[in-house]
């Protein structure tokens, strides 16, 4: 058996078993998050019908899993009417005040993989205890964690993903990508909605890039780039967030990764580029979102040129010239940004996990020094007021 392109008896012998399988499963495993939805809906519509008067909805998860609601943010307030805004579990801890406000009825939504990192539990914890009505809803890969199973005086539902979504690897991937789903689909049912039309759309997206663009990635990685720069705006702005950490976690901080929006890294940022810089392009499908995008490309010619750029889109785009396109599909398919999200990061993974394994390193755990682990240790939780 193969993953990414390496024999499973090879890739254990590398320490990237773990890695390469979990993001190779992800196009069948986002099927089984919508069954596991579908399965589950009768609970999920009993819970959003005890929330009554929300005024304000909180994303919240500590790492990869805040950039999750980075993502979906737009998504929860398009849908829903209600504002919505993406907080870190780690702001929330450390700060609780400047951000749960006592008589505004709030929706806590919770990610988390393990569901153990010690603020994940407090931030429900900090709610119940600031706000006069607040409800949760986690969702989680781990029905053991303390996330799960943590006391609320509040109403609660925990939506847990499907078994292999609970990464054993360092590295979040497919549980990024599952929790990420999982948040969009649970918005859509707030909102009464159950379309899955573009499912089979962005699965297809995720193989054509594990079956046909792997080689490629893999040459990328063998670039001599000491530096990597992810740009996304919308909801690819968490695409973007999640790609710098991805690599600059598999490489062990031997690559070090920054991540902007095409707007925003006009203003100084820029000055990061230099001949040993990958760039990274998250293009959005939206044509008035792209010309910004288009203009910013088009404006690299100016300052010093990276080593090389890449771009990832779901269509063909005209006007831009980079070193690599990453397309999705020839006909013109236009699929909900929000979900198009969910398929982009994975060529980001890919190279993350080619680059770990050019610098000599094991993906399934690739800090030498222990610096980073799999659930956060050594974080204090302190009684608050």
């Amino acid at each position: 058996m193969k993953y990414l392109g390496i024999e499973e008896q090879e890739l254990e012998k590398l320490g990237a078993i773990h890695t390469a399988r979990e993001i190779s499963q992800q196009p069948e495993l986002w099927k089984k998050v919508y069954e596991e939805i579908l399965a589950h809906r009768r609970q999920i519509t009993a819970f959003f019908q005890g929330v009554k008067g929300v005024g304000r909805i909180i994303l919240t998860g500590a790492g990869t899993s805040a950039y999750i609601g980075s993502s979906l943010r737009g998504t929860f307030q398009r849908t829903l009417g209600i504002v919505t805004e993406d907080i870190s579990t780690t702001d929330l801890v450390s700060h609780p005040n400047d951000y749960f406000h006592a008589d505004t009825p709030t929706l806590l939504v919770s990610f988390a993989r393990s569901g153990n990192s010690p603020e994940s539990a407090a931030a429900v914890s900090l709610a119940d205890k600031l706000c006069k009505k607040c409800y949760h809803l986690i969702v989680t890969c781990n029905p053991g964690g303390l996330l799960a199973n943590c006391k609320t005086r509040s109403l609660r539902y925990v939506f847990v993903l499907p078994s292999e979504a609970n990464d054993q690897s360092l590295a979040m991937t497919s549980s990024y990508t599952g929790m990420l789903l999982a948040g969009k689909f649970l918005a859509d049912s707030f909102a009464g909605r159950t379309d899955a039309s573009d499912l089979p759309t962005i699965v297809r997206y995720a193989r054509k890039t594990i079956d046909y663009y792997a080689g490629d990635l893999r040459q990328i990685a063998g670039l001599d780039f000491k530096r990597a720069v992810f740009l996304g705006s919308g909801p690819f702005y968490g695409t973007a967030l999640e790609a710098h950490l991805k690599l600059q976690e598999l490489t062990d901080g031997k690559v070090i990764c920054k991540n902007d929006s095409y707007l925003g890294f006009r203003h100084g940022p820029k000055v990061v580029i230099d001949e040993k810089t990958l760039v990274v392009y998250f293009f959005s499908n939206d044509s008035y979102s792209l010309s910004y995008e288009m203009d910013l490309v088009n404006g690299m010619t100016r300052g010093t040129a990276p080593l090389a750029e890449v771009s990832i889109s779901e269509s063909p785009i005209d006007g831009i010239s980079v070193d690599h396109s990453f397309i999705f599909s020839d006909n013109g398919k236009s699929v909900d940004e929000d979900l198009l999200a969910v398929c982009s990061i994975v060529p980001a993974q890919i190279l993350a996990f080619y680059k770990s394994l050019h610098c000599g390193l094991r993906p399934d755990a690739p800090s030498a020094t222990g610096a980073i682990t799999r659930v956060v240790e050594g974080v204090q939780i302190y009684k608050h007021g």
